[in-house]
Order: C-alpha cells, then sequence, then structure tokens
C-alpha cells in the first residue's frame, strides 16, 4: 500500500490542475471543477476507476491513509472552487471527524438504497465515530427504483459487525455499535440500531434483524473463534454451560431448540405486536456455507452486507442456509392465519388465511411418505412408495449411430431454475389426502396415483418419462399428478388402481415463484444478462458474468441454492445417529413437511425435461447423450448450442425445445467437451452431464 506521503504528494499535484464543468453530486462536481477524470484521480490515490466511481455515487467510502488524503483533496478543491452561494461541501463534511454523530446516524445514502428517515433522536444512547465503508465493486446496470423504506427500519434489514465496533449495513451505512457481550448486542440490536424489514404480506410478521458476526466480532464478544466438534457442522452449537449461553439465559433471553449454533435465534415472549428477536449469524461458524455463498466468507465487512443486504431485499432476511431461508419465504408469503372477527364476541382472532397451509403439520398419505415415516412404520405399509424424483440417466452406448460418434463435441445445456420454473402455476393439494379405489383419473387433482404405466412405448435413445434413472416401468408403481397426465398427453389409456388425492388445492407456491423469479432475472440483468439480448450475445454475457461483480454472483448462486434447497425441505429426512427408525422427528412438527408438494414439482420439472428432448428429436434428429436433473448433453457439429438448437428461417427460436435465455425454464451453456471424451464416459458407466464442466470425471465422480 502506497505510504501516506506518496499519497499526498500525488493529490497536491491533482490540486494545481484547471477547472471543468460541473456535475450534480459535490465530489463529482469538485473532481470535475479540477479538470481531473475518474482515472486519474485512481491513478493518484492507488485505488480503481471502479472505487471512485463509488464513493461519487456514495456506494462506498475509501479506508485510511486513502481516506485521509481524499478528504485532504475535496478540503483542498473545495477551497478552491465553492459552489455559489453554498455551505461548505456537504461531502466533505461528511467525511470529517464528527464526535457528536449518533449510532445509525453514519448513514451514506445511494442510489440503489431506499432514502430513509433519520434514526429517531431518542433512540442513540452515546456517539459514534463515523466509519467508511470497504471498497465493493458495483455493476453498471441501472438499479430498479427500490419501495419506499419502513421508516421503523431505516438503517435496512441486517449490519455485519467486525471486532472494531463498526456495523457494516445495507447501502453503505456504517453504524457504531458499542456491545461487548452478547446480550448488550441483542439489546442495542433491537433499541438502537433500526435495523430489520417489514412483513411480505399483509398477515404477516416483520423480519427479525440479522446481525452477522465476524471472527474478530466473534471472539471480543466471549465467543470461540471457531465451533469444533465431532457431529455434523449443522448440529454443533455451544454446550449449555458455555459462559455466553449462561450469560444469555441470565438475562432472560431464550434460544430456539438448534441452540447456540452457527445461526443462532436470541428471543423473548411478543409484547404485544412487537416481536423481541434477534438473529445471529457466525461467519468463522461457516454460517455461509461457501456452496451457497461462494467466496462471501472471505469478503470484507461491507461486501457481506451489500451480498446478504440485496438477497434480503430481493428474497427474504437469512435466517439459516439457504434451503432454510427458501422454505422460511414459502411461509412469509402465505402465512398461515389472518384476523377474523369472532361473530360471537365481536373480537378479532387468528383464523385460517385460504391459500396456505395453515397451523397444523399434516401427515402424508403412506406412499408419499419416507420409509421410517411413522404412518409407514405404524401401519405396516408395503405397498411402495412415490419415486419422483430428477432425472439421472445416460443414453446406452450400443445405441449410438456412427454419425452421432464421429460428431467432434459433446455440449451440456442448463435449464436454469428447473424447479422454480416447474412451481409456477402449479396446483398442489392443501388439505389431507383421501383414499380412493379404481378412480377415474383427473389430470385437474393433485395427488398420487398407482397405476401401470409399463405399456408405454418410448424411443429407446430417450429416457423414460416415468423414472428418474429412464428405464421402462415393470408393472404398477406410485405417480404424481402430472406424471400420469403426460402418458395420457402421450395418447396412452390410464387406468389407476388406487389414489391418495385431496379435496383442497390451491397454487401455493405461486407468490413463492414470483419473487424468487423476479430476484433471478433482477440479480442477472446486474450481472450484464438481460432479455434483449439476441442469443449469441445471450452467450457471451454468460461466459463473463461471474467476473463482472463477485458480489452480485454470490447473490445469484445463493437464489439458486435457496430454490433448490427450499424444494428439498418440503420433504426433509431425520438427522442424526440417535434416530430410531419410526420415531417423530423435528421436521414432521412444520406444516411445511409436505412431500406430496416436493414431488409435485420434480415430477413437472421431469416431464418438462422429457417434452424438450422429444420436441427436440422431431425438429432436429437430435438425441440426447446423458441427463442429470435440469442439464442434458447433446452430440454436436460446433462447440455452441448455436450450431444444434431449432431455429426459424426468421431466425427466432422453434417454440417446444430448448431456447436460450436469462429466465427460469430457458437454458444456458453448461460446458463443452470433445465426443469422445463423452463416450469415454459412458462406457466405463458415468453420466458426460455431471461432468461436462471439466475436470477428470473418475476424480469428480464420487461414486
Amino acid at each position: 500500500m502506497a505510504s501516506e506521503e506518496e499519497l499526498f504528494a500525488s493529490v497536491d499535484a491533482l490540486l494545481n490542475e484547471e477547472p471543468h464543468l460541473p456535475p450534480p453530486a459535490e465530489r463529482a462536481r469538485l473532481r470535475e471543477a479540477a479538470g481531473i477524470t475518474q482515472a486519474r484521480l485512481a491513478t493518484a490515490l492507488k485505488t480503481t476507476t471502479q472505487s471512485v466511481k463509488n464513493w461519487e455515487n456514495g456506494r462506498s467510502e475509501p479506508k485510511s491513509p486513502r481516506l485521509d488524503a481524499y478528504q485532504r483533496l475535496l478540503n483542498g478543491w473545495a477551497a478552491k472552487y465553492p459552489a455559489p452561494g453554498a455551505a461548505p461541501p456537504a461531502s466533505v463534511a461528511a467525511t470529517a471527524p464528527a464526535a457528536s454523530r449518533e449510532p445509525g446516524a453514519s448513514r451514506v445514502e445511494t442510489a440503489d438504497a431506499p432514502q430513509a428517515p433519520a434514526v429517531p433522536a431518542a433512540a442513540p444512547a452515546r456517539p459514534a465515530t463515523p466509519r467508511p465503508a470497504a471498497t465493493s465493486r458495483r455493476p453498471a446496470t441501472k438499479q430498479a427504483a427500490q419501495p419506499a423504506a419502513d421508516p421503523r427500519f431505516p438503517h435496512g434489514p441486517l449490519a455485519v459487525l467486525d471486532g472494531d465496533g463498526c456495523a457494516y449495513g445495507t447501502g453503505g451505512i456504517v453504524l457504531d455499535c458499542p456491545a461487548t457481550t452478547v446480550v448488550e448486542l441483542v439489546e442495542w440490536t433491537l433499541r438502537e440500531s433500526g435495523l430489520g424489514a417489514p412483513k411480505l404480506n399483509r398477515y404477516g410478521k416483520d423480519s427479525d434483524p440479522l446481525i452477522v458476526l465476524t471472527a474478530a466480532a466473534a471472539v471480543k464478544l466471549g465467543l470461540p473463534q471457531r465451533l469444533e466438534g465431532h457431529e455434523q457442522r449443522r448440529s454443533l452449537r455451544l454446550p449449555e454451560d458455555h459462559p455466553v449461553v449462561k450469560q444469555v439465559v441470565k438475562a432472560k433471553w431464550r434460544l430456539t431448540q438448534r441452540g447456540f449454533g452457527p445461526w443462532a435465534r436470541i428471543y423473548r415472549k411478543a409484547q404485544g405486536r412487537e416481536r423481541q428477536c434477534v438473529q445471529l449469524a457466525i461467519l468463522s461458524w461457516d454460517a455461509l456455507d461457501e456452496r451457497s455463498w461462494p467466496g462471501v466468507s472471505e469478503m470484507e465487512p461491507a461486501d457481506v452486507a451489500r451480498v446478504l443486504g440485496v438477497y434480503a431485499q430481493r428474497v427474504i432476511t437469512p435466517r439459516g442456509s439457504t434451503a432454510v431461508s427458501g422454505l422460511e419465504l414459502m411461509t412469509a408469503l402465505r402465512p398461515p392465519t389472518r384476523a377474523v372477527q369472532d361473530p360471537e364476541t365481536g373480537n378479532w382472532v387468528p383464523g385460517h388465511n385460504p391459500g396456505s397451509l395453515g397451523t397444523e403439520p399434516m401427515d402424508p398419505a403412506p406412499p408419499e411418505a419416507t420409509p421410517e415415516h411413522p404412518v409407514v412404520v405404524d401401519s405396516g405399509w408395503k405397498g411402495g412408495f412415490l419415486n419422483e424424483e430428477a432425472y439421472q440417466w445416460v443414453r446406452d452406448v450400443s445405441l449410438l449411430t456412427d454419425e452421432e460418434c464421429t460428431l467432434p463435441y459433446a455440449v451440456g445445456l442448463d435449464l436454469n431454475t428447473a424447479f422454480l420454473a416447474a412451481a409456477a402455476r402449479l396446483v398442489v393439494g392443501l388439505s389431507a389426502p383421501d383414499h380412493f379405489h379404481t378412480p377415474t383419473f383427473n389430470p385437474k387433482i393433485p395427488g398420487s396415483w398407482l397405476v401401470d404405466l409399463s405399456h408405454v412405448e418410448v424411443d429407446p435413445r430417450l429416457p423414460s418419462p416415468f423414472t428418474p434413472d429412464g428405464t421402462r416401468p415393470t408393472g404398477p408403481a406410485w405417480y404424481q399428478t402430472h406424471t400420469v397426465a403426460y402418458a395420457q398427453e402421450l395418447g396412452y389409456n390410464v387406468q389407476p388402481l388406487e389414489a391418495y388425492l385431496r379435496r383442497e388445492t390451491g397454487a401455493y407456491l405461486d407468490p413463492w415463484h414470483d419473487r424468487l423469479k423476479t430476484a433471478y432475472v433482477d440479480t442477472l440483468a446486474d450481472l450484464g444478462v438481460t432479455k434483449d439480448l439476441d442469443d449469441a450475445e445471450f452467450l457471451a454475457a454468460m461466459e463473463r458474468h461471474k467476473d463482472a461483480d463477485p458480489a452480485m454472483a454470490a447473490v445469484l448462486a445463493a437464489i439458486k441454492a435457496t430454490v433448490k434447497g427450499g424444494i428439498g425441505k418440503l420433504r426433509e429426512r431425520p438427522q442424526g445417529k440417535k434416530y430410531k427408525e419410526g420415531e417423530r422427528w423435528p421436521a414432521l412438527q412444520r406444516p411445511t413437511w409436505r412431500p406430496d408438494i416436493r414431488a409435485a414439482v420434480i415430477s413437472k420439472a421431469r416431464i418438462n425435461m422429457h417434452r424438450k428432448l422429444r420436441n427436440m428429436a422431431t425438429m432436429t434428429g437430435l438425441y440426447p447423450l446423458a441427463v442429470l436433473s435440469d442439464c442434458v448433453v447433446y452430440p454436436s457439429p460446433g462447440d455452441s448450442p448455436l450450431d444444434f438448437l431449432p431455429y426459424a428461417a426468421s431466425g427466432k427460436p422453434q417454440p417446444g425445445g430448448f431456447r436460450l435465455g436469462p429466465t427460469p425454464g430457458l437454458a444456458k451453456l453448461e460446458g463443452v467437451q470433445s465426443m469422445l471424451w463423452a463416450v469415454d464416459l459412458m462406457e466405463q458407466g458415468h453420466n458426460p452431464a455431471r461432468h461436462i464442466k471439466g475436470g477428470d470425471a473418475v476424480l469428480d465422480e464420487g461414486e
């Protein structure tokens, strides 16, 4: 890093430059008044042009010694080029020492953060020293207009606390947090921080504030830097006799049954409508899984706040893993209760919210359950189970033609958030299942059907649409409604032997789908992948989108993980070695433990994939080499999807097949390898779709 003397010498040279045209923002006005470009200023301050842009947009602040040099430069320019009839520049004053500032008041307004009123004067309890936010890269894409901030939560949904007492919030704000214990932190968060988020549905609840602790902050508060143990990471927690746990209990705060782990919730019983609950996430305890939040744990606190803040604004304030957040989002958008008036007393009381899953857990039908579920164990059920899972299929090598084998490339296509696309307008059961014998099949009724589909003929170069491994059924089996309806679509008669059907139905996942789809599309747009690109431009944009802005790329990964994890949580299996078959496990106490809804989503996604495979064969004569969930591999004459996807004479994609694009259900390039590579894997019994991105298939296979 450059020394202070070098930086001062650089800015002194800039002070001698001549003035230029002024822009509106004061920092930019002063720079332009001096005739200095952003690039030249970046060179003088030994930083990047993007950092200067961030400073002039209010998106971030420099750190010392760069902060001191930048402040000196602005003060010099302000004295040299004062605005006509104006007080000293606000931007300069904003970086000057201000011992009288209050906690939460060191707010930096940004172009993409909603303007919010200052914290009420009565809230702060002690002066704060304003802290600059760490530099973070932002996309040049114009942000969509945000809704007005809730005056109850002027500082956004969350903050990332560092070891020096800086609480980095969204939009570049930095709050001064005086807490030295976990109890003090909880009380500061609820009384002074101005953190939280409004409810997503009129009948729902506000989101509790989230405080993310860096390793230094955790140690400062008396917590261990790492949480060690021999159990699975997600089940690790502090022992009940740990000093911090004792402090929490002594102060009459409570912990949830999950205890004090990577995602700890500390609460007291609500007082009236006011909830008293704070969510903690501890970075050094692996709260942010690298698979769902790539690179975030290693970011600067301000950048962590930016990533989580965008996710909170577009999806939900995180309350655990992305899977937990995906499930919580369903409930937040479809609250189980609403206020209804008691006809006898006239009082308003909680009542069922139509379209929701209610407040009570519901046992599945035996074929929808898992083998260890009490409804199976207690009844001695032997009638089989639904097997609605995603594809894992590889074409028999003997069915490859010489023409296919001589093609040079194997190209993988991946469907964007295929489960999310399947959730759109999906009608699911809302009531308990009823048992029927020899019912007439109705494709509009969600449920599970025992039916023989072994007579349905499918081209052997395609997977069977009825089984995850693509093999042809050999007799009666349980299927979800979408699977049976597809057999009818193919022209075959279906005669169910039994069924478990639900009388009350609804598109429960619609608001969940709509919110996540918007989040996915908006985040891709921030990374330069927009709907107006043609197919060649789209492929080029996707190739570089992860490098455009690592923070937004992490948000995108988290959104995708939220979709898959949320659907997976609908059938969460028992955890831990102590579990015994037939016992009820904690997940069964949730109304959202609904394996039938999970089966409906996966069934529809698999059928959507097969329909595209069949249409591609009809339109192009091409057949897939392999399918893995939402990824399909095709032989190709070129190294791009443009070389084999079907297009009309007008240049537009043919409907019905795979189409490129940035929205859920459309496709993107997953990877390209040689055809010889793909055939070699197939001969070894491996799935090319699993490894089409590259790498050593034998080492990566893990089977």
